[in-house]
């Protein structure tokens, strides 16, 4: 969500701005561009210099910069950019937002800005709850002003203990993404708001015994990344998701599952859907009764026969589905030979609509990379697709499902 987005980034003076430096970072690794603003007191605590070697872009400090103001720079910061971050947020720029004072570089873009604010405040706690700042943070909030935090803790005071502790890097960047993400949808920009996005993502994993399974390579990080963005586009995400040892995305309902059987349930019961991505690797077979101990050898030296039984297709039935068949259904085929031929059986076979084909022969390292390179298959063409960051395959497939459904972004 934060992809391709210019951020503001105001750094007041308290301690917690040695935070702003991680907080740069995990914007960035979003995809942000990070505009940084500093006050005379942030100085005191982290300088210019590792913050503009952070960011890769000029620290504006002075409201009379000669060569940022002589085409009022103040307003330029205030206005061309997505969003005016405030981290750390003292209780005295609460004060003066809060009263209109305008008397530096930060309180006078803060003041003729029209974009969206977010106040993350940091202060020991009873000047957090002294009356005085919750009435200024209340009528910041009337005026449309954002807030994450603050957060409970222990203070960089000895022996002080409460509420005031800035917000974590983390938490402030999902703040972030949420706040944009509320004012496209609200602006009709987003191109899924509203609708609801099934995907499968990982292995599944079938029990053999109780320390032995079978299963596909799969890390889930295509999956996971479509679920990132289809979120960024506005919808309602339910990810049904294998073992993996990647972290969930964020601001998507997860589903954890184990074996076939359990994920085929668990689409059946986030059913109806606008669209559905199969991206998990789906073990064919399972063993027909599993062990319940550990299968020892018996010094034979033959292996332990196996009865082996076909797993339910989730694709097939998903596409034959009577009633609950959403608008438009994607599956996945990864071969290691014949890929457009078996890739457009699978589509023929299960009633998708387009699938997702993708060579995991040893050699092209998709399997658990980070890159990937596809072949779109439906039902009158086939494209391929440069090889690209598993992300913006993601990204460019939600945006053609999208097309597909008809919401193409303002």
């Amino acid at each position: 969500m934060l992809a391709g987005k210019e951020i503001v980034l105001i750094i007041s003076g308290g301690i917690a701005a040695y935070k702003s430096l991680d907080l740069i970072r995990r914007l960035k690794e979003r995809g942000a561009r990070v505009v940084p603003i500093m006050t005379d007191g942030a100085q005191e605590f982290v300088t210019p210099l590792a913050v503009g070697a952070l960011s890769a872009e000029k620290v504006f400090t002075n409201l009379f910069d000669r060569e940022a103001e002589h085409d009022v720079g103040h307003i330029r910061l205030a206005r061309d950019h997505d969003l005016i971050l405030v981290a750390p947020a003292t209780a005295n720029l609460m004060a003066k937002m809060a009263h209109g004072i305008a008397d530096d570089l930060a309180t006078a873009v803060l003041l003729a800005t029209d974009k969206p604010v977010l106040l993350a405040p940091a202060m020991n706690p009873k000047m957090w709850q002294n009356p005085a700042t919750l009435k200024n943070a209340d009528t910041l909030r009337e005026r449309g002003i954002a807030f994450i935090g603050p957060a409970s803790g222990e203070m960089a005071e000895r022996g002080e203990a409460g509420v005031g502790r800035m917000s974590e890097p983390l938490d402030i960047a999902a703040a972030a993404e949420h706040l944009l993400r509320d004012q496209a949808i609200a602006a009709g920009k987003l191109s899924l708001a509203g609708k609801h996005v099934l995907i499968t993502s990982g292995p599944t994993h079938e029990p053999i015994d109780p320390v032995r399974y079978i299963a596909n390579r799969s890390s889930g990080k295509q999956g996971h990344a479509l679920a990132e963005a289809a979120f960024a586009a506005g919808a309602r995400v339910t990810l049904i998701s294998g073992p993996v040892t990647i972290p969930d995305p964020d601001h998507v309902t997860t589903i954890h599952v184990e074996s076939a059987a359990e994920m085929m349930a668990a689409v059946e019961q986030n059913l109806p859907a606008d669209i559905a991505i199969m991206a998990a690797a789906v073990a064919d077979w399972r063993v027909v009764s599993e062990g319940d101990q550990k299968i020892k050898k018996d010094g034979s030296g033959k292996p332990p026969g196996l009865e082996l039984t076909e797993n339910p297709d989730i694709l097939k039935t998903v596409g034959h589905h009577e009633t609950l068949r959403p608008s438009l259904l994607i599956g996945f085929a990864a071969e290691t030979q014949d890929l457009i031929k078996n890739a457009t059986s699978k589509l023929e076979r299960k009633r998708a609509d387009w699938i997702v084909a993708n060579d995991v022969s040893p050699a092209t390292g998709i399997m658990g990379g980070d890159a990937n390179t596809i072949r779109l298959v439906s039902a009158n063409n086939v494209e391929n697709w440069p090889a690209m960051d598993k992300k913006d395959v993601a990204r460019q497939l939600i945006a053609r499902a999208a097309e597909k459904l008809g919401r193409e972004p303002d």
